[in-house]
């Protein structure tokens, strides 16, 4: 077994790196790498290959994990052109910032609504809406792969954090409504 721990993301799938990512051709390289390198398979081997093994099929777990979503995607792009995100700068566009508190308004008022679900549902679309605007708009940004697209990709990555808040603050309170009213 040939343990290769400097291929990054991209090149240990065998994939072009960039945003776009092929989901199936994803997938299918996944499962053939799994079925490899499966920790199963060395059973009978060395300790060192079992720990290989471990090691290789961990590997493989988090970059398929960070190459399937979108927004783990594009963390790791940054990364590998050397725009690190700073997770603790809050400092956001007012305009967008206004928007948030207005969703996260509308998520709070859904709870109160005659039809919870259904207001719950309304704000989850428009929420998951402005998410694909984001992916998208960030696919385009690393397209063009200059120095400012990258650094407006870093801005949508935050843009699109807060967003995934917002739907687990919905999926939550989806939760919450469910276990109320069983």
């Amino acid at each position: 077994m040939q343990a290769d721990f400097s291929q990054n993301y991209f090149e240990l799938f065998g994939l072009p790196e960039g945003f776009e990512v092929d989901s199936e051709t994803l997938s299918l390289r996944y499962r053939d790498l799994q079925r490899a390198l499966h920790p199963d398979r060395f059973a009978g081997a060395s300790d060192r290959e079992r720990r290989l093994s471990v090691q290789q099929t961990a590997r493989i777990n988090e970059a398929f994990r960070t190459l399937k979503d979108p927004l783990a995607r594009a963390r790791y792009l940054l990364g590998l052109r050397g725009y690190d995100l700073d997770d603790t700068d809050t400092a956001m566009d007012p305009g967008f910032l206004m928007e948030q508190m207005e969703l996260r308004e509308e998520l709070g008022a859904a709870e109160g609504a005659a039809d919870p679900f259904a207001k719950l549902g309304e704000v989850r679309d428009r929420i998951e809406g402005l998410e694909r605007q984001l992916i998208q708009g960030l696919a385009n940004r690393f397209a063009q792969d200059t120095g400012d697209a990258l650094e407006e990709a870093r801005e949508s990555v935050r843009r699109l954090q807060f967003m995934r808040k917002l739907l687990e603050e919905a999926d939550r309170m989806e939760e919450d409504l469910v276990h109320s009213r069983g």
